[in-house]
């Protein structure tokens, strides 16, 4: 189905392998149409409950493809703005999934691959990871991938590395709290099982629901509105058939029905 992606599914969990290789998985026009169009086709398939995003050969996502970003150059601002917008809804289609997505993160996460790293919900990284935000360097601002990375690194650090552009290493991503665990790069896939298990074991409305919470609370005064909308968003989930289940499994001391069974 796709020309610069494969995807993989495994169970529950669907990995989606950006495939340029060649080009360390730098994106153009043709990567961001297909990362959109997959997952939002993941997004509504419901038997896949997790999805990681990966790249082959030797990096993550070294950012935009040079010829693409070349022509750019070229083109009119109309259709610069067209670019930049289909850019920007893919980053929203994966950012605002009803599932848990993951970014499995080796070698160079530069630009727009450490955008692709933000805009996921965890970050598992190996020890030779490498993050930027390059754009400055070829005169340019990491402007779709901004919302996504100043959410994952807050402003004050964003003030630094959207001007300096300078290389962030895997521990000090770990130190920003761009990447949620660093790991031997040997040692990744297992962790990335380890969370998907953990993640597997939680209610998939439940975990659409906290996203959408997050979403809903985050950066908000503690306001009377705020404090109504939580109430109203628990008291509508307790009456839900997951929850019953939820509730019935740990009393029940057993697996809640959404566990997939070995």
């Amino acid at each position: 189905m796709y020309e610069t992606l494969v995807i993989e599914t495994r169970g529950p969990v669907a990995t989606v392998w950006l495939n340029r290789p060649e080009v360390h998985n730098a994106f153009n026009a043709k990567v961001i149409e297909e990362l959109t169009a997959a997952f939002a086709r993941l997004d509504v398939d419901t038997q896949v409950r997790v999805v990681v995003l990966a790249g082959r050969g030797k990096s993550f996502s070294a950012g935009a493809d040079l010829n693409w970003m070349k022509a750019a150059g070229a083109a009119s601002f109309e259709e610069n703005l067209e670019d930049a917008r289909r850019l920007a809804r893919m980053l929203w289609q994966i950012a605002h999934m009803g599932k848990p997505t993951i970014a499995r993160v080796h070698g160079a996460a530069l630009g727009g691959g450490m955008g692709l790293a933000s805009a996921c919900d965890l970050c598992i990284a190996s020890q030779r990871a490498v993050f930027a935000t390059s754009e400055v360097r070829f005169g340019i601002i990491p402007s779709a991938i901004s919302p996504y990375v100043i959410r994952a690194i807050g402003v004050r650090q964003a003030k630094r590395y959207f001007q300096s552009a300078e290389r962030i290493d895997a521990a000090r991503a770990f130190a920003l709290g761009l990447a949620h665990e660093v790991v031997e790069e040997e040692a990744l896939d297992a962790k990335i099982e380890e969370v998907v298990q953990a993640l597997l074991a939680g209610g998939p409305k439940a975990q659409a629901a906290a996203k959408a919470l997050i979403d809903a609370v985050a950066d908000r005064p503690l306001s009377e509105a705020v404090l109504e909308d939580t109430a109203q968003r628990i008291a509508r989930l307790r009456a839900t058939d997951e929850a019953r289940e939820g509730l019935s499994a740990f009393l029940e001391k057993r697996p809640a029905a959404w566990v997939p069974r070995p």
